[in-house]
């Protein structure tokens, strides 16, 4: 098969295994740190967790790097990449160590936020870089399946923390700041692992570094306004719809999260005051964060053939149309088979979609802007998760079923999918 062949291409180059290593090792730490956070938010027994909450703690998490975001796409476009691994990833180990202290200590709940919206902040820089980084390790010619074998096994590796995670905590007598200091020695781990490759080997190019840390921010307005009109020049309105698609895709994948939580917290328990019960509503969420993942990596082999076929704005309207289909179907009966199902099928599509943007992105925009440009995808994840994680909060009952929330998804898979496809044919003509 061709897709196995152009993979065992990709392993072969030195510099992209080497920056594969530092993903992996990264996003592993990533899906351990948010699982012990998941624990340690929503699932305790002595907390009873309701949407608004969970929202709540999302905007907390997320909703800040609105701002973050824009200054890390101009310094990325300034500052070698690999340095940016590599410091990113020591200071997360540090900051993830002082989240595990203020676990075990009695401290108030926005100081422990404050702890963990530091290390996902610094997480903004390091993904960023990750993504604008690829295309310096590939040829063009294998961009697409370069960005369906990264990114997908960094949310692989994501997953296969969270299940490590699940497993310490049972180990370690249902310790959160054990599991919390896992991940900080896994951010270790990946930054020594970004010291295999050279300093300038991630770019960006000589002359576009700026090692001046205040010229870099008084640039940041400047350099923000230009990546918008790079992105809005007429080359390139393929990418800002691509954008678009992915972004409400995003709000889709956030809301139907927060009602699986729900779900697992409340619906699929049946004494929601029990520790027993609690547990059972993580192991049940475990199992459907599994099956996702194992949707994503079902994205990664077909995508490479999808895409070549159909291009890849037209697997974005296939993903989208798929889902819009089967969400409705699966997830209106509320109960653990079809959500699982469910599961998969939007891993599947989500991340199919999110491989195809990527590599519109990475090849619309020139290098000099593709750090500024991801940094903008990012901000756009998040404050999309924030988004659907509140109208979710307004929508749901305390149980978690809401037929509202499952129809209005669809119909936001539908509007993507018709949207995209009108774009498809008029760039075609």
């Amino acid at each position: 098969m061709s897709v196995v062949r152009d993979l065992r291409v990709l392993l072969r180059l030195r510099d992209f295994r080497h920056l594969l290593t530092v993903r992996l090792l990264s996003q592993g730490a990533d899906g351990v740190y948010q699982v012990a956070l998941a624990t340690y938010v929503v699932f305790s027994p002595e907390k009873q967790t309701s949407a608004a909450a969970i929202a709540s703690a999302m905007a907390v998490l997320l909703l800040p790097y609105s701002l973050v975001g824009p200054f890390a796409g101009v310094l990325l476009d300034r500052w070698r990449r690999r340095q940016v691994l590599l410091y990113g990833n020591l200071l997360r180990a540090l900051l993830a160590s002082v989240t595990a202290v203020l676990i075990l200590g009695d401290v108030p709940d926005w100081l422990f936020y404050a702890s963990a919206l530091c290390v996902t902040a610094v997480n903004r820089f390091v993904l960023a870089g990750l993504s604008a980084a690829l295309p310096r390790v590939v040829d063009a010619d294998r961009l697409v399946i370069a960005n369906s074998l990264s990114p997908t096994a960094g949310t692989l590796a994501a997953t296969a923390g969270g299940g490590l995670a699940f497993v310490v905590r049972l180990v370690a007598s249902d310790s959160d700041a054990v599991v919390v200091l896992l991940g900080s020695t896994l951010y270790l781990c990946a930054a020594l692992a970004s010291l295999r490759m050279a300093r300038e080997l991630l770019g960006p190019d000589p002359e576009l570094v700026q090692p001046r840390l205040c010229a870099a921010l008084a640039g940041t307005a400047r350099g923000l306004a230009a990546g918008v009109r790079h992105l809005a020049e007429p080359g390139r309105r393929a990418a800002a719809w691509a954008l678009t698609s992915m972004t409400l895709m995003r709000f889709c994948y956030g809301a139907l999260t927060v009602m699986v939580l729900m779900l697992c917290r409340y619906a699929w328990s049946s004494d929601t005051s029990a520790a027993s019960d609690s547990e059972q509503g993580l192991a049940l969420l475990g199992l459907a964060v599994g099956i996702s993942g194992a949707g994503f990596f079902t994205a990664a082999v077909i995508t490479p053939w999808a895409a070549g076929r159909l291009g890849p704005g037209m697997w974005i309207v296939t993903c989208s149309a798929a889902a819009a289909l089967l969400e409705p179907a699966l997830g209106l009966p509320f109960t653990e088979v079809p959500i699982l199902i469910a599961a998969f099928v939007l891993g599947l599509v989500t991340q199919g979609a999110k491989i195809s943007t990527d590599t519109i992105v990475q090849s619309s925009v020139e290098d000099g802007y593709r750090g500024r440009i991801f940094s903008l995808y990012d901000v756009l994840f998040n404050i999309a998760f924030v988004g659907a994680a509140a109208v979710a909060a307004l929508m749901l009952p305390p149980d978690g079923r809401s037929v509202a929330l499952v129809i209005t998804v669809a119909v936001i898979y539908g509007v993507i999918a018709a949207a995209m496809a009108r774009v498809e044919v008029t760039r075609q003509r």
